[in-house]
C-alpha cells in the first residue's frame, strides 16, 4: 500500500535512493501519504514517537550512532517548530537529519485556515539547505532537483536539511506500485589533500618548543587514536583532551580543569603555547577559553573538513582536511623535539590527580562522591551518554575507562533533549548504554520516555540535587536576590514517571545506598532502569569549591 499522490512517491523514492532507511514519525493527518509510504516500504524503518521535539531528539541520537542520515516526518503547523532545538544540536555538531514537514498549499497560508503557519525556510539560520516543494505535476524535474540535492548535501556535508512537502486533500487515497523517478547526482567538491603545504607547517612546528593540542568532541576513531599516540611520545606537545574526545593516553591531560584551575600568572605564561593546534567539536572548558583567549599562541591551526573555529579570537590557519588525514601526512614531515615542556605539566598533572584522590577518599555524600561511584560502576565497552550543565563539567573532573565511548549534546550545550538522544543512541548501538543526567534536565525531557522503541538494557541515572547547581557552581546568580529563579529548586522524583512508562525504579540517599543499588542496576531484568540518587543540595556547592582550593 502507497499512497496515490504522486509527490509523496517521489520523497519516499528520493530517500531509498540515498540510503534514508530509518524514518521517525510523529503522528498527524497532513503527513498521512507520507506515514502510509514509509510504513509499506519494505526497506524502510518506521518509528513511532508522539512528541516531536522529542523525536528529533531521537533520531539524532541513532544518526549520531549510525554516522548517516536519519529522517523526522511531521504534520503541518507547529509541530514543525518543535524540531528546532534537534536541528540547531544537528547543526553545531555536524550530524545528518532530515526533516521532512508536510504543509497546507500555499493558497492556504495566511488565509485563517487551521493548523497552518509559513513554514517554507522557517530553518534558515540552522539548516544546510531548504528545499520547498510543489504539489503540481509541471514541477516533478525541479522537485527532484531539489530533494536529490537535499538529501545529498546532508550526506556529504554531514548536517541537517528541510524538505517542506505541500499536500493538498485528499490524503488517504492508495496504490500498490511505487513509479519510479531518477534524481540527478550533484557534484560535491572533494577536499584535495595535495593542496596543503605540509612543509610550510613543518618548519614552524618543528622550530617551536612549546607546542598544544586540543581535542574537543570527537567520535570514537582508532586510526586517530593510534596517530595522537605519535604526538604524545613529543616532549615538546601538551596534548589536553576532554571526556567527549573519546582520546586516551597516559601523556595526555584529560582534566583541563583540574590542571589550570589555579594557576598564576607566570605559571599561565609559562603554559602559554607557540603552535595551538585545534580539532573535535565544541570544548566544555571554559577555563581553556579564558586562559588562550589572553595568553594566545603565535599560531592557531584549526583543522576541520567542514568549516573553521575560531574559538580563541587566534586563528591564523584554517586547514580543511579530515583531522585523520591530515595527521597521516603531516606525520611524515615532523620530528620530534626534546625539551622540558611535556614533562613539567603532565608532573604538575599527576601532583592534582593525587591531591584529587586524597580529597575524594574522606569526601561524605554529595554529587563529587556520587560521580566517582558511578563513574567507577558503569561496565565496560558501554556507550556513556552525559547531559549537559553541571553533569558534563563533573565528569570532566575524572578519568574514565578507556573502554567506554562518550557522548554529549554539545553542538548547543542544550539540556532540552539530552534523555531522547541517550534513548535514540541505545536504539540504534544495541550496545549497554548508561545515561548520567541531572533532575532538571530529566524532567525537562521527560516525554522522551513516551517511547515504545526504549532498549531493555537502558539505563537512566538521575542525580537529583533538587534544582540547577550549576547557577550555585557558576560566578553571578548567588550573589544576586533571585536565585530561585536561575536554580528553580523543586520536591519532584522520578518514581511515578518511572512507575508510568514501565521504568524499573531504583532510590539512593546515601553512599552506602549507591553502592547497594549498584549491586542490581545493571542485572537483567526485562526492562530499561532508573536509578535516582538524592544529594544535598546546599552542601555540593561548598564541597566543590573546597575541592579546588585542595588541589592548588
Amino acid at each position: 500500500m502507497y499512497p496515490k499522490k504522486e509527490l509523496a512517491q517521489l520523497v519516499i523514492s528520493a530517500c531509498h535512493k540515498f540510503g534514508i532507511d530509518t524514518v521517525v514519525i510523529s503522528p498527524g493527518s497532513r503527513n498521512a501519504p507520507l506515514i502510509i509510504g514509509f510504513a509499506n516500504h519494505p526497506e524502510i524503518e518506521t518509528l513511532s514517537v508522539v512528541d516531536e521535539r522529542c523525536a528529533a531528539f531521537f533520531a539524532l541520537g541513532i544518526a549520531q550512532q549510525k554516522q548517516k542520515p536519519v529522517a523526522v516526518l511531521c504534520t503541518s503547523g507547529s509541530a514543525l517548530l518543535n524540531y528546532y532545538p534537534a536541528i540547531a544540536e544537528a547543526f553545531y555538531s555536524n550530524i545528518p537529519l532530515i526533516v521532512l514537514s508536510t504543509d497546507r498549499p500555499k493558497h492556504l497560508i495566511d488565509i485563517g485556515d487551521g493548523q497552518t503557519i509559513r513554514q517554507e525556510n522557517v530553518f534558515e539560520n540552522h539548516i544546510l539547505f531548504s528545499a520547498n516543494l510543489i504539489e503540481n505535476n509541471h514541477f516533478k524535474i525541479k522537485n527532484a532537483q531539489l530533494i536529490g540535492e537535499a538529501l545529498q548535501i546532508a550526506v556529504s556535508l554531514k548536517g541537517p536539511v528541510h524538505v517542506n512537502i505541500p499536500f493538498d486533500e485528499p490524503l488517504y487515497e492508495t496504490i500498490d506500485k511505487l513509479k519510479t523517478f531518477h534524481f540527478p547526482f550533484i557534484s560535491m567538491t572533494s577536499l584535495d589533500n595535495s593542496q596543503i603545504d605540509y612543509d610550510y607547517f613543518s618548519k614552524i612546528w618543528n622550530a617551536a618548543e612549546k607546542k598544544m593540542i586540543i581535542v574537543g568532541v570527537n567520535y570514537p576513531d582508532e586510526k586517530l587514536h593510534e596517530l595522537m599516540d605519535f604526538y604524545a611520545e613529543d616532549e615538546s606537545v601538551l596534548i589536553l583532551t576532554e571526556t567527549t574526545s573519546n582520546l586516551h593516553h597516559e601523556k595526555a591531560v584529560n582534566s583541563i580543569d583540574q590542571l589550570i584551575f589555579s594557576l598564576n600568572n607566570e605559571e599561565f605564561e609559562d603554559l602559554r603555547p607557540e603552535i595551538l593546534i585545534t580539532f573535535g567539536g565544541m570544548i566544555v572548558s571554559k577555563k581553556i577559553k579564558s586562559f588562550l583567549r589572553k595568553y594566545q599562541p603565535n599560531h592557531h591551526w584549526n583543522i576541520d573538513e567542514k568549516s573553521a573555529t575560531n574559538t580563541f579570537f587566534c586563528l591564523s590557519k584554517f586547514i580543511q582536511i579530515k583531522p585523520v588525514n591530515f595527521f597521516l601526512n603531516f606525520n611524515q614531515f615532523i620530528t620530534n623535539k626534546s625539551t622540558n615542556y611535556q614533562p613539567k605539566w603532565l608532573k604538575i598533572r599527576d601532583e592534582k590527580r593525587n591531591k584529587h584522590t586524597q580529597f575524594l577518599a574522606t569526601l561524605s555524600h554529595s554529587d563529587f562522591k556520587v560521580f566517582e561511584q558511578v563513574l567507577e560502576r558503569i561496565p565496560e565497552n558501554s556507550h556513556l551518554q552525559i547531559s549537559n550543565s553541571a553533569i558534563i563539567r563533573y565528569t570532566q573532573l575524572f578519568t574514565i575507562s578507556k573502554t567506554l565511548n562518550v557522548f554529549c549534546n554539545r553542538g548547543t550545550s542544550g539540556i532540552d533533549g539530552s534523555t531522547s538522544t541517550a534513548i535514540g543512541a541505545a536504539f540504534a548501538s544495541k550496545k549497554q548504554t548508561v545515561f548520567i543526567t541531572g533532575d532538571l534536565s530529566f524532567f525537562y525531557d521527560s516525554n522522551a520516555l513516551w517511547n515504545k522503541n526504549i532498549p531493555s538494557n537502558f539505563r537512566i541515572i538521575v542525580i537529583n540535587n533538587s534544582g540547577g547547581g550549576i547557577f550555585k557552581i557558576i560566578p553571578g546568580p548567588i550573589s544576586t536576590n533571585v536565585l530561585d529563579y536561575f536554580e528553580t529548586p523543586h520536591c519532584l522524583t522520578a518514581e511515578y514517571l518511572s512507575k508510568m512508562f514501565e521504568f524499573d525504579y531504583l532510590k539512593a540517599f546515601s553512599s552506602e545506598n549507591v553502592e547497594e543499588a549498584f549491586t542490581f542496576f545493571y542485572e537483567n531484568s526485562g526492562k530499561p532502569k532508573i536509578l535516582e540518587i538524592f544529594t544535598p543540595s546546599d552542601e555540593n556547592t561548598t564541597i566543590l569549591n573546597q575541592y579546588f582550593k585542595f588541589i592548588q
